[in-house]
């Protein structure tokens, strides 16, 4: 569109100034050009080698193929963004609203915090979540905790991620949970992982209130459930 239009302005005032015109069109010419590059880039995101992402995650080659042809199948440009990621999420919790969760997911996945979520960064996590060691997962879920990600866990974000995770799932859980429900597990929570009740959980309070709790480690399944 500005190739067009500064074609136009320039076949108006060819008579007066079209030097300036000429540079003018190019200008809007080589930007349009790039921000198409640019769209292009995004659209057609192709991963790394299935042999490297294998390396790197515990998935076979095989695995990977299936994994890429429905993460293609759900997101054609190769990169989910966070609303279609929502959308996606939201249907496998019909009845609560996932959308706060499914928010604070995304920018757990997108480790380089680009705004899009390429195939490796969902196969990276995924391998974690669903393969990786206790200590891995741990991490993986301290990290989603950590919402501001200045390495520490306050009440008000673990708070904020379990809330997400009940409204999530929806007002159908049997029993019935009560309103105040979520404050009260954070309460007994936090209370136990911030061992020297500084107002904050470190990742080695974190870690080891977790491996020492099976409580804690239980209530943690649910997070792995939801994924």
């Amino acid at each position: 569109m500005g190739a067009v239009m500064g074609t136009f302005s320039s076949l108006q005032t060819k008579q007066r100034r079209p030097s300036k015109d000429i540079a003018w069109w190019y200008y809007q010419y080589q930007r349009d050009k790039i921000e198409d590059e640019l769209e292009m880039t995004m659209v057609c995101h192709r991963p790394e080698g299935l042999e490297q992402l294998e390396a790197q995650t515990n998935f076979t080659k095989s695995e990977l193929q299936v994994l890429y042809r429905g993460f293609k199948n759900e997101c054609p440009s190769g990169v989910v963004n966070e609303e279609t990621f929502k959308q996606i999420y939201a249907q496998f919790f019909p009845h609560g609203d996932a959308s706060t969760y499914a928010h604070y997911l995304f920018h757990a996945f997108d480790t380089t915090q680009t705004g899009s979520v390429k195939f490796e960064d969902f196969v990276t996590a995924l391998s974690i979540l669903l393969r990786g060691t206790v200590h891995e997962k741990l991490r993986w879920t301290f990290n989603l905790y950590d919402i501001n990600k200045d390495g520490y866990i306050n009440k008000e974000e673990m708070m904020d991620i379990v809330k997400a995770i009940y409204d999530m799932m929806g007002k159908y859980t049997y029993p019935v949970l009560k309103e105040d429900t979520p404050r009260q597990h954070v309460d007994v929570f936090f209370q136990k992982m911030d061992k020297n009740k500084d107002g904050i959980v470190t990742l080695d309070e974190f870690l080891e209130s977790c491996q020492e709790d099976d409580n804690i480690m239980r209530s943690l399944q649910l997070f792995q459930n939801v994924m």
